[in-house]
């Protein structure tokens, strides 16, 4: 196994390195969040990341913008930070203007220091326990994530059971740029959803499944993420609805591609929902690879999930995870 040191916790403990990749793409992979944090394809963009990230751990811990990492145990928001399962009330910790439970919480899945249980030329396997009342949770919970390059694709397979029933639902985070740098405004965006889950004043879903027809979130055709210029961009954070429930295999969810470094990538899940981000609340001073500043709307997340604040909303897609069922998401990146 290879690793490498990329820094410390605060306690002391090693955050490990795994870079994965000897062809045309390349991605490095920490132990902090089993994030992605860098990606490259050669010849593309000039060399440079095709995903924000920091250089430095120190970064990492001291921001919470989710660069590259998988979220969860709930990816997204969950109301008030509460659910009823098995007519037991569970109350999670609220992490969002204390009212919102996000991600997994203060201390989600993104801040955790995973396990590499094995790396070599094109993959690298790690794993994270998550034990009975974590953040709130009922039950332990073991995570897998695999990271695998094949060619110019990158898969992630994540997977997690239980020893007594819960909620879970896994996203993988990353920000991309298929410029390099500059703003992602200009990225045309092709989704297949032809619906999304409506949000209240809260960003919280209002149980509604609607049309995206005659909405600004219609991207079944190609079409850039913005019309207008980034001052005056109301950007966009919503589920976008693939399908019902989740799929064997994964079906094809999104493309993008960057006008001028030529470069695309279709985006691959057996997820029923994408969280579409264009990085509107990014507002970060500190350099990130390569030295780069990262302006407002300087990535784009595409995030496979179940629906968010689906624990709260029956007609949405279940995320209930029992004893002897294994949870299994596999979300593809295909650059071309």
């Amino acid at each position: 196994m290879t690793t490498t040191l990329f820094g410390t916790l605060r306690d002391g403990t090693d955050i490990l390195q795994a870079r994965i990749g000897d062809g045309d793409l390349s991605v490095s992979v920490i132990s902090l969040g089993a994030a992605i944090q860098d990606l490259r394809l050669a010849g593309a963009a000039g060399g440079a990341p095709l995903v924000l990230g920091y250089q430095t751990p120190q970064d990492y811990l001291d921001r919470c913008f989710y660069f590259g990492a998988i979220v969860g145990r709930f990816a997204n928001r969950i109301a008030g930070g509460r659910f009823v399962l098995d007519g037991e009330t569970y109350q999670l910790s609220c992490n969002e203007g204390g009212v919102t439970h996000l991600h997994g919480g203060a201390d989600g899945f993104f801040a955790r220091n995973w396990t590499i249980v094995e790396a070599g030329r094109d993959f690298v396997q790690l794993s994270l326990t998550s034990p009975d009342g974590d953040q709130g949770y009922p039950g332990q919970v073991e995570v897998s994530c695999r990271y695998q390059i094949n060619g110019r694709t990158l898969s992630i397979l994540l997977t997690a059971h239980t020893d007594a029933p819960t909620v879970v639902s896994l996203a993988p985070h990353s920000y991309f740029n298929l410029e390099g740098g500059g703003d992602v405004l200009g990225h045309r965006l092709q989704i297949a959803a032809d619906r999304y889950t409506p949000l209240d004043a809260a960003n919280i879903p209002t149980g509604e499944i609607a049309s995206v027809a005659a909405t600004r979130f219609d991207f079944r055709s190609p079409r850039p993420l913005a019309a207008e210029p980034a001052d005056r961009h109301a950007g966009y954070d919503l589920n976008l609805v693939l399908a019902d429930a989740p799929s064997a295999e994964p079906r094809v969810a999104a493309r993008i591609s960057a006008p001028h470094s030529g470069l695309s990538m279709e985006v691959w899940t057996t997820e029923p929902g994408l969280q579409l981000y264009d990085s509107g609340f990014l507002i970060d001073p500190a350099p990130g690879l390569d030295g780069a500043a990262y302006p407002r709307f300087g990535g784009l997340c595409l995030e496979p999930q179940r629906f968010p604040d689906s624990p709260n909303h029956p007609g949405f897609t279940d995320a209930v995870l029992r004893s002897g069922r294994v949870y299994r998401q596999l979300t593809e990146y295909r650059f071309a």
